[in-house]
């Protein structure tokens, strides 16, 4: 069975655990000087954090898959996105042993599809600086993506709270 995967690159991991273990109602089952990982079950979820020098926010995006036959599933619908596919069998990183494949989507978000075939003692290879995330390759050269501007749309996102509304409420856009 699939679970959803959120890898997020933190400048404090202390800080980033202690939050994240009082959001979630437990701590990580992996904890390293520059890692944290929970497993989660409601949501399915495997949520990780690293600190190792990357732009803080979103670092990647994935799937974990249970099987070798979810992996070959689960290739076969990333190879009809349209975009490169790149295979890495039994790849160290995040202090685990997997196969992978990633795809960037059209914004250059890397995404990872992984099964997990055991622990390591490391976190893994140190990547290139224009690698787009913790353990993926680099993507290739993304093309322009025109982003349309809606006059009137509110600043700041589609669900942030108005400024100065007191209420909280969202603005309403989502």
């Amino acid at each position: 069975m699939k679970r959803f995967h959120v890898h997020l690159a933190v400048e404090d991991l202390a800080a980033s655990v202690r939050f994240y273990t009082a959001l979630f109602g437990c701590g990580p089952g992996v904890l390293k000087d520059d890692y944290a990982k929970w497993m989660l079950e409601d949501p399915r979820v495997n949520f990780a954090i690293s600190a190792r020098g990357r732009a803080v926010g979103l670092d990647h995006l994935g799937f974990q898959v249970g099987d070798a036959e979810e992996l070959a599933a689960a290739y076969a619908q990333l190879a009809q996105a349209g975009a490169p596919v790149i295979e890495q069998a039994g790849t160290t990183c995040c202090y685990a042993k997997s196969d992978k494949q990633w795809v960037h989507d059209p914004q250059g978000i890397a995404w990872e599809t992984f099964l997990t075939l055991g622990e390591a003692t490391h976190y893994g290879a140190d990547l290139p600086a224009t690698a787009t995330a913790c353990c993926a390759p680099p993507a290739a050269p993304a093309k322009p993506v025109a982003i349309a501007v809606v006059a009137g749309a509110p600043e700041g996102g589609c669900c942030t709270p108005k400024a100065g509304s007191g209420s909280g409420s969202a603005s309403g856009c989502c």
